[in-house]
């Protein structure tokens, strides 16, 4: 796998100040993709908005498909450190809860991140080349679920294996598939939907899991 960590920007900030920027840039695409969408986000605006100059951003960024590249990176980040903020303060009786609690985040982020309900980590944005925006070598959902299932080996203890990773790689196209749906349906998702999600993952795990 890439280091997708360092591999999102055509420079890593040396200083606060330089942070800052890239900060308020990535603030700023999450909310015009919002409001304009994709097709509608432009490097210059992105610029005028976060108040630095166009040639401050083509430091960091090579063009539009880089800076959303950066912007599903720090999605994935976020919504891994929620996941291991809740565990660390809920007491999880086996793995299943454990499903529902990371659905349950996702749909968070989904209803309140900005520019998240547009490109959660890539997959939501229906653009011709943009299904490896995480990692150039593998697809999204693989980069998902590669780092869900070590996030939850790590804090729960869930088996490793060859065979419980491919199951997750399933669970996780699974669960967009239907989560799209759910947000199709209902701008704040549809909550049958989200439930039949839950039970769709629970019940293909524990032939995996146990």
């Amino acid at each position: 796998m890439t280091n997708t960590a360092t591999g999102t920007l055509r420079r890593k900030p040396a200083q606060r100040r330089s942070a800052e920027r890239v900060g308020r840039m990535l603030d700023e695409c999450a909310r015009l993709l919002d409001e304009v969408g994709y097709e509608g986000l432009t490097t210059k605006e992105v610029a005028r908005r976060a108040e630095v100059p166009i040639g401050t951003f083509y430091q960091f960024f090579p063009d539009k498909q880089g800076l959303v590249r950066a912007l599903a990176y720090r999605n994935l980040e976020a919504y891994l450190a929620r996941i291991t903020a809740t565990l660390a303060h809920t007491t999880i009786n086996d793995w299943t809860e454990a499903t529902d609690l990371v659905i349950d985040e996702f749909v968070w982020m989904k209803r309140s991140t900005p520019g998240f309900s547009v490109f959660d980590f890539g997959l939501a944005l229906a653009a011709p080349g943009t299904s490896r925006m995480l990692d150039e070598a593998l697809e999204d959902n693989l980069v998902v679920a590669d780092r869900l299932r070590a996030l939850l080996i790590e804090l729960i203890g869930v088996p490793a294996g060859e065979v419980q990773a491919r199951a997750f790689v399933v669970a996780v196209e699974a669960a967009d598939a239907v989560l799209k749906l759910a947000f199709r349906a209902c701008p704040d998702g549809d909550p049958d939907l989200i439930a039949e999600c839950k039970r769709l993952v629970r019940r293909y795990l524990s032939d995996h899991l146990g």
